[in-house]
Order: structure tokens, then C-alpha cells, then sequence
């Protein structure tokens, strides 16, 4: 364990944790859109900066990315200073500018008080800001459905060659994750069509809801060990068949 010191707190954190979850755990709120505890950091969308000092530096300090920086002993760590939120807010600014359209960037926009984008907004780009996570978490699922390509400004999510990714499963981790809601799912009729793919839904045989694809349930039952019955039902009607039994239980 090491000691460090979060906005004036003094707190202890194992070593090799990051600074923005060592935060974190002190509900200390950093904000990161890149970030998610399920895949390595990436420090890709830079908005997790903060200052750090220590007193062995000679009075030195240093913006770093919280997601990539790990806690040292007696590392002294400030995450709104005046030098973080200027940073911040230019980053927004730009972000703003270029993806002008996205909700989540309007919202990061008004939390640090930009009406609107000081640059010259691109009106024609989609809500996509390249933060990676989709396809970080696509990866970190053994799939290899989307990645990005091309290079600067014509650099995008995608599919291998802009057609139906065959490693895809259907199993909608990108779209639930995305932080500006940019890919598209949709369920209809016992089917689910994401990355111009359409995937049947395993309905439960409880209350009917279509809830899986079947090639999610398949790469679960050979991954995770799972048996293929465990999908006849659904989460909610697992929930509600273990309250009963457990209801039953306590009465008996």
C-alpha cells in the first residue's frame, strides 16, 4: 500500500492502482469517456488530466492522465486546479468544435460553462469521437468485429472493409457503452440488427422476451462453461424464480 494525497485527503491505495480509480474509490469525480474498468486505459480523450506534485520535486508539478498514471508514496495530486481546468475546458472546446452534435460533449460543455465553441464547429460529422472503447471492449470479448481506420480526419469505427463483421455476435457490448450513443441496435421482432448484421433473439420460455442473440449464447456456453438451458430464461425471470425460492425458504 502506498500514501498519497487526493485533493487535500490523505488516502491509501495499493500499488500499481491508477490515480483516477484511486479517486474514484474517494468519490472523487474525474471525468474520463474513454475509460472503463473492463478494458486497459487508454488516455485517449485526455479529459482525466490533473496535476501532480510532490515534495520531493522541488516545488515542480505536471499535468499527467489519471487513467495512466499510477499512485507513488507521497504523490500529491490535485484534480481541479485552475492550470486542469483551463486544460480541460480548452479540450472541450475542441471536442465541441469537432463533434458538435454529440450530447455527451454538449453536457461535458455546459458542466464547465462553454456556451459553444470558441473554433469553427464541423456540423457534417456523426456523434462518434473516437474515444476507442467499442472497440477496446469488442477485443476484450475476443472479437475482432470493429476497429478503427483511416488516418486523421478520415479516421473511423469500423467494420473489416465497411461489410457485416463475421466475428460479431450480436451481443450490443459497443452499443451499451458507447458514451455519445452512436452505434445503433435495434430489436424488433425477435431480431436484433447492429453493424448491418441481424441476429435472431433467443426468446424466454417464462415471459416470451427476447433477450440473447444465439451466437452470444453460444460463445458464453463455450467461454464461459455455461450450459445452453441457462438461456431458456431471462435475467429478470432468473431474479424473480430465486426471490421465490428464496421467499419460500424464509417462510419455511
Amino acid at each position: 500500500m502506498v500514501t498519497l494525497k487526493i485533493d487535500g485527503k490523505i488516502i491509501q491505495a495499493r500499488e500499481g492502482t491508477m490515480v483516477l480509480e484511486a479517486a474514484r474509490q474517494m468519490n472523487i469525480n474525474i471525468p474520463a469517456i474513454c475509460h472503463h474498468e473492463a478494458v486497459e486505459p487508454w488516455g485517449g480523450c485526455r479529459l482525466c488530466l490533473v496535476e501532480i506534485t510532490h515534495d520531493d520535486w522541488g516545488g515542480w508539478s505536471g499535468l499527467v492522465t489519471s487513467c495512466l498514471y499510477p499512485v507513488e508514496e507521497g504523490l500529491i495530486v490535485t484534480t481541479a486546479s485552475p492550470k486542469v481546468i483551463e486544460t480541460r475546458k480548452t479540450i472541450i472546446d475542441l471536442l465541441l468544435a469537432r463533434y458538435p452534435g454529440s450530447p455527451r460533449i454538449q453536457e461535458l460543455a455546459r458542466e464547465y460553462g462553454i456556451e459553444k465553441t470558441s473554433y469553427v464547429p464541423d456540423v457534417g460529422r456523426d456523434n462518434c469521437i473516437l474515444c476507442g472503447l467499442c472497440v477496446r471492449l469488442c477485443a476484450g470479448m475476443g472479437m475482432a468485429a470493429i476497429s478503427t481506420a483511416g488516418r486523421g480526419a478520415a479516421k473511423e469505427i469500423s467494420t473489416p472493409l465497411q461489410e457485416a463483421p463475421e466475428d460479431c455476435i450480436g451481443c450490443g457490448v459497443c452499443h451499451k457503452n458507447c458514451p455519445t450513443m452512436n452505434i445503433p441496435m435495434q430489436d424488433k421482432n425477435g431480431v436484433r440488427t447492429i453493424w448491418n448484421r441481424k441476429f435472431e433473439l433467443i426468446r424466454c420460455s417464462a415471459c416470451g422476451k427476447a433477450h440473447i442473440t444465439r451466437e452470444h449464447a453460444e460463445y458464453l456456453c463455450e467461454h464461459q462453461d455455461l450450459p445452453p438451458e441457462y438461456f431458456e430464461t431471462c435475467d429478470q425471470c432468473k431474479r424473480l424464480e430465486n426471490a421465490d425460492r428464496f421467499a419460500a425458504i424464509v417462510k419455511w
